[in-house]
């Protein structure tokens, strides 16, 4: 009798499979794939000046440059999950290491900015099957036991490539032309296309339904508006016609993506995902602890530049006590190992309140310690969240659908994360200008016009400690929001446990039965 490969076994419990001896070394090559992808989310911060004097890019031209990348990638998140799914895995994940190489090579050589939107639209295509193959490929290489170990170390991955971006940045563009900022990725990816063909093994699922086009196209359209809107609402006004438009186009689209999806007979997201508690309670808590610790480094970076006076690169520097608390804790293997103690409710709960802590203690060090030692205290303690909670609820979501659709749910946990973080910065920086707007003594719109329009050394003391306190505020914002969310969706994690355990022993009662009586 011919065995059926483990990429044809989709419904196999995940227990009786022989565990691949690669797969710390597969793991090693999707999070090397990742890194770059999570890299050019903030590589880019820190050439502004640089690409305005060389390619004399105009403020839109800035914001399109890096949003283009953004908006493409969040946009078709969902899609190529479900692309992964039925087209395989392997083959996605090699055709987004293609797409995000060649986009990279033609943003390096781009003559100017349309060229260089383009390219980095590109990227973001790449990037977004990057992002769903990368955990879809982990989820089907590692059983239980093991999971939790290697989500944590692909999440702190994502923390790591997040905080290193304007770093490697500042470092590349000290010493190189701007481009360098994208070809430094052709390499990385070349590397990646060999050892992708030689160790990931194909998995996916075979269906005889044809692809859901509509549902692709709504939710593309449905989550490039809605991140749009949010990102352009702090530039442009909440209340502007661009952001209104994007807004209200994107709640269209969502609201038919979702009547569609219920009614086609093969979802390119099954709905039935949401009246799962654990899917829904790891869900919120994947959008509220990006929105924490995203909108809070966004606040971090301009305490550490307007308030401490740091440049962009010494700013970079000391927010990496962030990134590598979690990647120190996931890559030892500390947080997956007490994590297997408190459970998944409960690493969700302790992280969350740890990461809320860690904005409190941000937020407030100015008030305690002078200079960047309050900061630091604050920094490590959202490490320590984040490496508690991020994995623990992409267990979560990937756990609670079924394997077959490993894809999907690694195109909702990237879809989530990126909204969370998007909708952090938009939401946060909003609170931090209208404080900033009502206790500034002079009409600016930001810190550096509210400095030149001052006559006095006691008027900019007292503009730069209105700042202060406005960033206080946000910071302070963000935190209530990240414990809020943290004991509500710990909440439903727990509920579902509890509801699960009565069916778990019940399947257990009746396979003893049947091991004692034997077949009728």
């Amino acid at each position: 009798m011919t065995a059926t490969p483990a990429a044809e076994q989709p419904t196999a419990p995940a227990l009786t499979r022989p565990r691949d001896p690669r797969r710390w070394l597969i793991l090693g090559v999707i999070c090397l794939a990742q890194l770059v992808v999570i890299l050019d989310n903030t590589i880019l911060n820190v050439a502004v000046p640089t690409l305005t004097a060389d390619l004399g890019a105009g403020t839109a031209d800035v914001q399109w440059i890096i949003n283009a990348y953004v908006l493409v990638q969040a946009g078709l998140l969902l899609s190529a999950g479900a692309a992964a799914d039925r087209y395989g895995r392997k083959k996605l994940l090699l055709t987004g290491l293609v797409l995000f190489g060649a986009g990279s090579l033609a943003a390096a050589l781009a003559h100017s900015t349309g060229q260089l939107i383009a390219a980095r639209a590109g990227m973001g295509v790449g990037g977004a099957l990057l992002l769903t193959t990368t955990l879809a490929v982990a989820v089907q290489v590692f059983d239980d036991d093991e999971r939790v170990r290697a989500i944590g170390v692909w999440a702190a991955v994502n923390a790591l490539g997040f905080a290193a971006g304007p770093l490697v940045g500042g470092v590349l563009l000290a010493h190189f032309w701007w481009g360098s900022l994208f070809m430094v990725n052709v390499p990385v990816v070349l590397l990646g296309l060999c050892a992708v063909s030689v160790l990931v093994p194909e998995s996916r699922v075979e269906q005889s339904h044809r692809p859901d086009l509509l549902g692709a196209l709504l939710s593309t359209v449905a989550m490039a508006s809605l991140v749009y809107a949010v990102i352009s609402g702090p530039d442009h006004g909440w209340s502007s016609p661009y952001v209104l438009a994007g807004a209200g186009l994107g709640v269209c689209a969502l609201a038919a993506f979702v009547v569609w999806e219920r009614r086609v007979t093969a979802p390119m997201l099954d709905m039935s995902f949401f009246r799962n508690r654990t899917f829904t309670g790891a869900v919120i808590g994947a959008v509220l602890i990006t929105f924490g610790s995203g909108g809070a480094l966004f606040l971090l970076t301009q305490q550490l530049q307007f308030v401490l006076g740091y440049g962009p690169l010494e700013a970079g520097l000391r927010t990496a006590p962030f990134a590598l608390t979690v990647v120190l804790l996931n890559f030892t293997g500390v947080s997956a190992r007490l994590s297997k103690r408190l459970g998944i409710p409960g690493s969700v709960a302790v992280g969350m309140t740890l990461l809320a802590c860690g904005l409190a203690a941000v937020a407030l060090a100015g008030r305690v310690v002078d200079g960047y030692g309050g900061l630091l205290v604050g920094l490590v303690l959202m490490g320590v969240g984040c490496a508690f909670a991020n994995p623990a609820m992409a267990v979560a979501v990937m756990g609670s659908i079924p394997r077959e659709k490993a894809g999907a749910g690694a195109g909702i946990q990237g879809t989530v994360t990126e909204f969370g973080s998007g909708l952090g910065v938009a939401v946060l920086g909003a609170v931090l200008s209208a404080r900033f707007a009502a206790l500034v003594p002079v009409a600016a719109a930001s810190l550096p016009a509210a400095l030149a329009a001052t006559d006095s050394t006691a008027e900019r003391h007292t503009v730069t400690q209105a700042f202060s306190s406005a960033l206080e505020t946000g910071q302070l914002v963000g935190a209530a929001a990240v414990l809020t969310g943290g004991l509500v969706a710990a909440t439903l994690l727990r509920r579902a446990e509890q509801a699960a355990q009565p069916e778990a022993e019940a399947a257990d009662e009746a396979v003893s039965d049947a091991a004692v009586t034997g077949p009728a």
